[in-house]
């Protein structure tokens, strides 16, 4: 009997000692100095030349493409397409807090991965009051927005949507339920004065949509249309897909450039059994990414201890900084990102103009005096390839056919937006102010990349000498009929 008690008495003290060694070991810090100079968060940033291009991307855009937008409601037209336009969208209409926001990094995946430990590591944030909680059970309820402060401060959804000034007034539109899940966390920190980080609910298969309380897919689209870049989480332990993680990557169909998946937490597991995991993730991750190129994962352990002994050390260092590069690269190229999103926004503003502007046209050829103007519009509406309304614009405006909007969207664009509240591109110009589409083409195929070359040149910005003068020249109407 004493032998027995004896020998439980050692395995206890064992256990008791292998106990304290993991806690001692878990409670070593890694070194953090590799996320510093891979995000060169020490090197000083030309504020002036920033700031100075962001300027002139606001004139072009207040300028030159706002009012089209506004002329012809593309606002509108955007809340009733779906997936005619896949990629980052500038919103119902863009803002100066959109043209001047920081680029969005926003975290997905399911509950407790160590999304939220993540964002902590990245920002030195860990044992500090102001780390994100984080915890084996499902810890975050809220899409947290962490971004740049003054002081360190906590923002409530319904202030965030509130300030004009801001990039989130939009967020409205999904009601009071989900403002009071949304929260905002400012600091004075050098990576956040260069990026903005969003921490989303995790997903919980076994939850309804309604129990959240708001439409969760339609927030996550809203910040899936914003994000700059995406990073998927996952864990050893959470591998499987369910519906509605599946919807999830349906809404990403589109960003697969934007998308970096994550298996955390990879120091929990041996090399072999590793290696079954990471291929289980991809059997898992293939029906839902329809892309000839696989996938890139990162494999590592995103948080600010050591890692595990007799694991692969080396191996998870060298990912983690691929991962920073990729962070980085998104940071470095934000200034030309936007140039680019804001030419494109352009693109898809001048072929909706155009394409009202055939409705428009072919509803007056079509009208005579004993006509029911309901009646023939809708038979424009409901086909408008008798019309030659789409071919006619691929014919004579150079547009490529892959940039076309949806034609439904069109009929639900019309249904809240009648056709005699449009004039046609020949009415929309002044002798002081130009032509809408004249403006919007010069913004498309000059100002815009000419600023990108001046960006990329490393050239301030400036007036150009017509812009101060105005040359003299003027305005052209191509479109009226002599």
């Amino acid at each position: 009997m004493k032998g027995t008690v004896w020998i439980c008495s050692y395995l206890a003290l064992l256990l008791l000692q292998a106990t304290a060694e993991e806690d001692d070991f878990s409670s070593v810090l890694r070194d953090r100095s590799h996320i510093d100079e891979t995000l060169r968060l020490a090197n000083e940033e030309k504020a002036a030349d920033y700031a100075a291009a962001i300027q002139r991307l606001r004139k072009v855009y207040h300028t030159s493409i706002k009012p089209m937008e506004q002329a012809y409601r593309y606002n509108e037209l955007r809340q009733h397409e779906i997936s005619a336009y896949p990629g980052r969208t500038l919103g119902d209409s863009a803002t100066d807090g959109e043209i001047t926001s920081k680029p969005m990094v926003l975290f997905l995946g399911p509950w407790s991965v160590g999304k939220s430990s993540m964002i902590n590591y990245l920002l030195g944030l860990n044992d500090s009051p102001y780390q994100l909680y984080t915890g084996a059970e499902p810890t975050t309820s809220e899409f947290t927005v962490i971004m740049h402060g003054e002081k360190i401060r906590s923002v409530e959804g319904i202030v965030m949507a509130a300030d004009s000034s801001r990039s989130f007034s939009p967020l409205e539109k999904f009601g009071q339920n989900f403002l009071e899940k949304l929260i905002g966390i400012e600091m004075p920190h050098k990576l956040l004065e260069r990026v903005t980080f969003v921490d989303t609910p995790g997903i919980i298969e076994n939850r309804k949509q309604q129990e959240r309380g708001y439409p969760f897919n339609d927030v996550c689209q809203w910040f899936i249309d914003r994000a700059d870049l995406i990073f998927v989480v996952f864990d050893p332990t959470k591998l499987d897909v369910g519906l509605e993680l599946e919807m999830l990557f349906r809404q990403l169909k589109g960003r697969e450039s934007q998308i970096r998946i994550i298996l955390n937490k990879a120091d929990n597991l041996a090399t072999q059994d590793l290696m079954r995991v990471y291929g289980a993730l991809f059997w898992s991750l293939a029906p839902l990414i329809n892309v000839t190129e696989p996938p890139r994962v990162y494999v590592s352990s995103f948080w600010p201890y050591d890692y595990a002994p007799d694991t692969s050390r080396e191996l998870f260092k060298r990912e983690e900084i691929s991962l920073l590069e990729d962070l980085n690269q998104v940071i470095e190229n934000r200034m030309e990102n936007k140039i680019a999103f804001i030419r494109q926004h352009a693109i898809r503003v001048r072929i909706h103009a155009l394409l009202v502007d055939r409705y428009v046209q072919t509803f007056k050829d079509k009208m005579s005096f004993f006509s029911d103007p309901e009646l023939v519009f809708q038979e424009i509406v409901d086909d408008p390839d008798k019309y030659y309304i789409f071919k006619s614009i691929l014919a004579k405006t150079n547009v490529s056919k892959f940039d076309l909007p949806n034609r439904d969207a069109y009929r639900d664009f019309f249904g809240i937006n009648p056709i005699t509240n449009f004039k046609p591109l020949t009415a929309q110009c002044s002798y002081i102010g130009g032509c809408l589409l004249d403006k919007i083409e010069k913004a498309i195929t000059n100002e815009l990349p000419a600023l990108l070359s001046s960006i990329n040149s490393g050239k301030q910005p400036g007036l150009s000498s017509c812009e101060l003068t105005g040359c003299g020249e003027k305005p052209k109407n191509r479109y009226r009929k002599n």
